[in-house]
């Protein structure tokens, strides 16, 4: 057998005070209609509403159905006004907690009853005082079940309110969680960008220094050594000091943190110094007009593009030419950086390949296209090339 829904507590208490209200008006023959005197079958009617009440929240629209028997029942007994207001309970309990579409139903149905009924009366009788049964009518089904309809809605705005405030603080956090990514991941780039050169020069310098039985060889490879520790040790300072205060004052601090394409020739001295025991040879050509910079974020790139271009090439490159492009329109700033490559060759210092992926990552940021891989040179031997266009237009110039 199925079994019956449980009370929700509320509603034995609402039940436990109409039950105690009816047994009153029964020992003081307290009567809605005064042709019944009081009667144990009073109990009936009473009793049934008392039921019905209990299931108030858990079975509608139904137990509005023996709520009215238990009404009628009532009435053919003198009628208790217990049962009369626990009945317009039922009426608001069936609008508030019922599904929507059967809480319409209940609120049509009792406006309708009420407008029918006033009616009927005032036809029939044709005296003021029918007016009273209307008003009888609209305070037992009408106004209860427009006064659960009112709670309803409040209740319904409410909770799409907190499922909108829950959906905002969850979309907030999803932001806060990427832009805290992408804040790690411009700081890995970064921090690569600024030290992997250095690191990369020392390992080979220092590779060569135990190679070599030169003192003289060997002090020029320590010197050089000394020169990538101190500007490695340098940038990292100033990253750090970035990282401490954003708002630090000074221009002078700004302008080495934020490198321009001025800086090229110095990265490819650098290099130069750098470079596989004199084997590389690094070349620049600008074909920029000169007379319009890129905004700072392409700039930037750009200038890292070229720095981890030229670490790659001094721990990889095949002895020859390693070439620097600059191109720029009204469109686009392009770089290219070509390194002779040879598959033979073993590496001169070890990579994991993050330089590649932080290179891609700054061009995808400006929305521009990336590529790197083996290629024909002018000559017709390969060549490692790195190609990278980015746009100029539309982009903030800070």
């Amino acid at each position: 057998m199925p079994r019956l829904p449980r009370p929700h507590r509320h509603d034995v208490w609402i039940a436990a005070a109409g039950l105690t209200g009816g047994l009153v008006g029964i020992a003081f023959d307290l009567h809605v209609f005064t042709y019944a005197d009081s009667s144990p079958l009073m109990l009936v009617g009473l009793l049934a509403m008392c039921g019905a009440e209990l299931l108030r929240r858990t079975a509608q629209p139904w137990v509005l159905l023996p709520g009215l028997a238990a009404l009628l029942a009532d009435s053919l007994t003198g009628g208790l006004l217990a049962v009369v207001v626990m009945y317009t309970d039922l009426v608001y309990a069936a609008v508030l907690y019922g599904s929507a579409r059967s809480s319409q139903v209940v609120l049509r149905a009792s406006t309708w009853v009420t407008v029918v009924a006033t009616l009927l009366a005032i036809a029939v009788w044709r005296q003021p005082a029918a007016l009273m049964i209307g008003a009888a009518l609209a305070a037992g089904l009408a106004s209860p079940a427009w006064t659960a309809m009112m709670i309803r809605d409040h209740r319904e705005a409410a909770a799409a309110e907190r499922l909108r405030a829950e959906q905002t603080a969850l979309l907030a956090e999803r932001d806060r969680v990427q832009a805290v990514n992408a804040e790690r991941a411009r700081m890995a780039r970064e921090l690569h960008d600024l030290v992997a050169g250095h690191l990369s020069a020392i390992a080979i310098h220092s590779t060569a220094a135990l190679s070599l039985d030169e003192p003289g060889a060997a002090r020029t490879a320590l010197g050089v050594i000394r020169e990538n520790s101190t500007q490695g040790l340098a940038e990292m300072r100033r990253l750090i000091g970035l990282l401490r205060d954003s708002g630090a004052e000074g221009g002078q601090e700004k302008v080495e943190a934020t490198p321009s394409l001025d800086g090229v020739e110095a990265l490819l001295v650098r290099a130069e110094r750098s470079g596989a025991s004199g084997q590389l040879r690094f070349t620049r050509r600008d074909h920029r007009d000169g007379r319009s910079r890129p905004p700072a974020p392409v700039e930037l790139a750009a200038y890292r593009i070229v720095q981890e271009s030229l670490t790659n090439a001094v721990k990889h490159a095949a002895p020859g030419e390693v070439a620097v492009d600059l191109r720029q329109d009204k469109r686009s700033l392009v770089v290219t950086v070509t390194s002779p490559y040879d598959h033979r060759a073993a590496a001169r210092a070890p990579g994991s390949g993050a330089g590649l992926v932080g290179m891609r990552e700054r061009v995808e940021l400006l929305r521009g296209s990336f590529a790197a891989g083996v290629a024909d040179g002018p000559d017709g031997a390969p060549v490692w090339r790195v190609r990278a266009e980015l746009p100029v237009a539309g982009v903030s110039r800070t």
